[in-house]
């Protein structure tokens, strides 16, 4: 049984990481650096834990009440605190590698990041929560992880490649996937009024319409579907 919860809580993580893999079309990155980047990821979840007990430990809000709480709990104690714990690893030990080489890059290594996280975020809590927990967030949570990061990579890979206003690119990705993320996450922590949640199955649905487009974007921006348009 086991095994089984195991098998259940790394099949979505990995089979979205394949899914990116394969849609970077005109030069891949080199496997080894997307394992790398997958432990980054797990390795995100302690950063993670370490800002919140440490930094947030005394102004987190339990049993929150008022609107206000669930919006802090939300965008900042969960959201911005994961979505930065990914970046730190996505800024400072892959954007400056010499493989990312093209703007659709960026979207790769936040995905392989935020699948880390993710995958280990879901094995905790499918090994707790048992095969309903599994299949729900196989379709919920673990996709939602993705689409913030295509969401932050799409201005990462945006950032890279810009003569000027790179630092504005930077925070504006994780500013983006922050919202993204923090929209999600408040639909679920409010209980009222009744039926509330739907609207994370919304902001979800929004966010894989935009993670379509920014793929898309980033797929007709490479420089290298130009030296493969050239030679036929």
């Amino acid at each position: 049984m086991i095994l089984i919860l195991l098998a259940l809580a790394l099949a979505p993580g990995i089979a979205i990481a394949l899914y990116i893999f394969y849609k970077d079309q005109h030069e891949r990155e080199p496997t080894r650096l997307l394992i790398k980047s997958f432990l980054y990821g797990i390795g995100s979840v302690i950063v993670t834990l370490a800002i919140s007990y440490s930094i947030l430990g005394e102004t987190m809000v339990f049993g929150a009440r008022t609107l206000w709480d669930y919006v802090v709990d939300a965008f900042l104690v969960v959201a911005l605190v994961e979505e930065f714990s990914k970046f730190i690893f996505v800024r400072w030990l892959l954007y400056p590698n010499k493989n990312f080489n093209e703007p659709f890059d960026g979207i790769v290594y936040c995905v392989m990041v935020s699948m880390g996280f993710a995958t280990l975020e879901n094995v905790l809590y499918v090994m707790e929560g048992g095969i309903g927990v599994a299949m729900l967030r196989m379709f919920t949570a673990v996709p939602a992880h993705a689409t913030f990061a295509v969401i932050m990579g799409f201005f990462v890979g945006e950032a890279k490649f810009l003569q000027r206003n790179r630092t504005l690119y930077l925070i504006i990705g994780i500013l983006a996937a922050t919202i993204a993320h923090g929209f999600y996450d408040l639909f679920l922590f409010l209980q009222y009024p009744t039926g509330i949640w739907v609207g994370a199955f919304v902001s979800l649905f929004i966010a894989l319409w935009l993670s379509r487009k920014a793929i898309k974007i980033h797929q007709e921006a490479s420089p290298f579907k130009e030296v493969e348009d050239s030679n036929p």
